[in-house]
């Protein structure tokens, strides 16, 4: 959410004077001994609405605004580092509506964002190799950013969630960026945590009304960014090995059923940027429980995983069904 008071002064000021398969883990078993807690297999509700209605995100719509501050990025003109994701907190109204307020009032709330975004329009209403006015200093001199519009009925939400993931990933692609979670694409909540030059936490709130979350989020900018790079079986691009696509040892299913032989609960990893993996101690997967996977991926090491959360991975040897 971009305030629309004169809490961004600030940011006005220091801009002037410088001139796409998806999956989540949901509930929470009773924890096995003092740390690991047992994930039973719950996928978004949200996600698996836009699927099974077959949804499509809309078109870009460009159509440029009056914010006449031709600022470049830090490392200059056409050099955005991700994007951030805002909620506006207005109910109720369109990503015309508020274009139309932004457009009268940003030299008086000294706050301007790239595109809002509803359930029929993705409009655009400001270039995006120019920063803008809208989450403090260092996120605006870092990410595009996009403002979601507050709707009333689930397939509203549904749709609006999704053209919000289809234009972050676009932008992502646009700008030959990687698709990181929290790094190439961060709430305004995460912007306020990392820097501290706001206290907004949006959209954390907003999509909790609906049962939804970032890492849901992030799982539908995977699905439309690797619709959009080409690439439907390769990872988020968040370290520097892509998955071993076409390997014949796995399946095709995208819906895989894990157990453990030798334990009670089948252990986690997550990789790290050198391709290598860590174990996740704190968090496993039931026996016998299904889960929905859109990826997989090769370690250093050799070993093959599939992915169940945004970064969470099974070793595929624990793979039943």
């Amino acid at each position: 959410m971009v305030s629309k008071k004169k809490f961004m002064t600030s940011v006005a000021t220091s801009l002037a004077i410088a001139s796409i398969g998806l999956t989540t883990v949901g509930q929470v078993a009773p924890a096995i001994g003092p740390h690991v807690q047992v994930a039973q297999a719950a996928t978004s509700a949200i996600n698996n609405y836009i699927t099974n209605n077959n949804i499509k995100p809309v078109s870009i719509t460009n159509q440029e605004g009056t914010f006449n501050i031709w600022q470049g990025y830090e490392n200059g003109v056409g050099k955005p580092e991700g994007v951030v994701i805002h909620e506006t907190a207005t109910p109720g109204a369109t990503a015309q509506n508020e274009a139309t307020y932004f457009n009268r009032e940003w030299s008086n709330m000294y706050s301007y964002v790239h595109a809002f975004v509803d359930a029929n329009e993705i409009l655009n209403i400001k270039n995006t190799d120019y920063a803008v006015w809208g989450a403090g200093p260092t996120a605006n001199a870092k990410f595009v950013q996009v403002e979601l519009c507050e709707v009333s009925t689930t397939d509203a939400f549904a749709r609006s969630v999704a053209n919000q993931a289809y234009y972050t990933a676009s932008k992502l692609v646009q700008y030959n960026l990687p698709f990181t979670p929290g790094v190439t694409v961060m709430s305004h909540n995460d912007v306020s945590r990392k820097w501290g030059e706001t206290t907004h936490t949006d959209p954390v709130g907003y999509f909790a009304k609906w049962g939804y979350s970032m890492d849901q989020f992030y799982d539908l900018v995977s699905k439309y960014y690797n619709q959009l790079k080409g690439t439907t079986n390769s990872g988020s691009e968040n370290n520097n090995n892509t998955a071993n696509e076409g390997s014949s040892d796995i399946a095709n299913t995208n819906v895989i059923k894990v157990s453990n032989s030798k334990g009670s609960y089948v252990p986690l990893v997550a990789f790290q940027n050198d391709g290598s993996t860590k174990n996740i101690t704190n968090r496993a997967l039931a026996n016998n429980s299904p889960w929905y996977t859109d990826q997989f991926k090769v370690s250093n090491d050799g070993v093959t995983y599939r992915r169940v959360a945004t970064n969470e991975w099974v070793d595929n040897n624990y793979v039943v069904g």
